[in-house]
């Protein structure tokens, strides 16, 4: 009796452990049925620390605004990890096959270009949906199917800059960082601007440089008539300072990105001589998806920043894949190509051949009023007008 009690015992037991992991089981399905895991990799900390702010604050802004404050798709819950790259490529890997581990289907972001054309083969290889940020990297576009883009490309930039330079047989220095960053906009610069007959040449200054004075002295040598600058990260005042410094504005036309507003007081005395292609400034566009966006950030004595609308785009893409798509990657493809839709920018569209991301640019120039720099629209790019030539599919 004794015996036949004790397997009476331990069957009960077993059961109620069983019984037990079932329920949990079935909550956690549960769980999982009522959410979408979406893994947001971007560089919160690190050389482009200012840029992932800009990005995730459009996004949340994007999210609200798509969702109606909801933040529900489909009637389901985003469960969204933000972890920080730091700029690094190799910490952007490991966060990301950490996500996919998890079971993430959705990964999202980073203003870093070598971080992205790391998480791009990923993406493939595990086939799931990546959406690069702010990242400009010409080679994001057409990486895989399974990789898209919400920011612009180096492309795009130049061909906005090349308005600037007037005439033929020109000489072009492109000013940049040793980056894949920085060599993609000399590559770039080369494809378009070169192919106009004009001779393009490259001053790449390292990533850990602290004094400019030498690199900035090579491009005064070259006697350009154009210098092009490509720089990203908070070094960009000392980089002014030490062109300034060796005479490289005089008698140069001097062509950059306009970047986030605190660096525009780092410009210096010549802020108001350089000519600016523009990826965003909140006065260009006029559509009623900025004016919200300002509004909202004027509650909160803010305005957008240059990478405020990529964070916002994102948002836009993420909320359209889930409504199409449901969490099915083939389905949340096909619903991203040829999406075509109203950003903050302005209208934007998905080319499906490549992912590139098609966009209206800015021609601006700073002006000083009241003791403070401020920027005026001198013309609009279409998106028509700054798209890059289509490439294949990589993969």
């Amino acid at each position: 009796m004794r015996h036949r009690f004790t397997h009476v015992l331990v069957g009960l037991v077993l059961f109620t452990m069983l019984a037990g992991t079932a329920t949990v089981a079935a909550k956690s399905q549960k769980r999982g049925a009522s959410s979408y895991n979406i893994g947001f990799i971007y560089p919160r900390t690190g050389l482009l620390g200012a840029y992932g702010a800009e990005e995730i604050q459009g996004f949340k802004y994007g999210l609200q605004y798509v969702t109606k404050g909801t933040n529900k798709v489909n009637g389901k819950t985003l469960n969204i990890s933000y972890v920080d790259d730091k700029g690094d490529p190799a910490t952007g890997v490991s966060a990301a096959k950490d996500l996919i581990g998890q079971g993430t289907k959705i990964l999202m972001g980073t203003g870093s270009s070598g971080v992205a054309l790391q998480l791009a083969p990923l993406a493939a290889q595990n086939q799931v949906l990546y959406i690069s940020g702010p990242a400009a990297a010409d080679a994001i576009t057409g990486a895989n199917k399974y990789t898209f883009r919400a920011g612009r490309q180096t492309l795009q930039d130049v061909y906005a800059a090349a308005s600037y330079l007037k005439g033929a047989g020109k000489k072009v220095v492109v000013f940049d960082q040793d980056t894949v960053f920085g060599h993609g906009n000399y590559a770039a610069v080369k494809a378009v601007i070169g192919a106009k007959g004009h001779t393009v040449t490259e001053v790449s200054v390292p990533l850990t440089a602290t004094d400019f004075t030498p690199f900035a002295q090579q491009a005064k040598n070259a006697n350009p008539d154009l210098i092009f600058v490509a720089w990203a990260g908070t070094s960009a005042g000392a980089m002014w300072k030490a062109l300034d410094q060796q005479n490289a504005f005089n008698g140069t036309d001097v062509v950059t990105g306009l970047a986030e507003r605190a660096t525009w007081a780092a410009l210096g005395d010549q802020a108001t001589k350089i000519h600016f292609l523009s990826h965003y400034t909140y006065t260009a566009p006029k559509n009623k998806v900025n004016d919200w966006l300002v509004a909202q950030m004027r509650k909160r004595n803010q305005v957008p920043d240059i990478f405020t609308p990529d964070g916002f785009v994102l948002a836009q893409m993420l909320v359209h894949a889930l409504q199409k798509g449901d969490y099915d990657v083939d389905k949340m493809i096909s619903a991203l190509e040829g999406y075509k839709f109203l950003a903050p920018k302005g209208f934007q569209a998905i080319r499906p051949q490549d992912h590139a991301m098609l966009q209206p640019m800015f021609r601006v120039q700073l002006v000083s009023k009241g003791g403070r720099l401020v920027p005026v629209v001198l013309g609009t790019a279409s998106a028509f007008q700054t798209a890059p030539p289509i490439v294949a599919m990589r993969g």
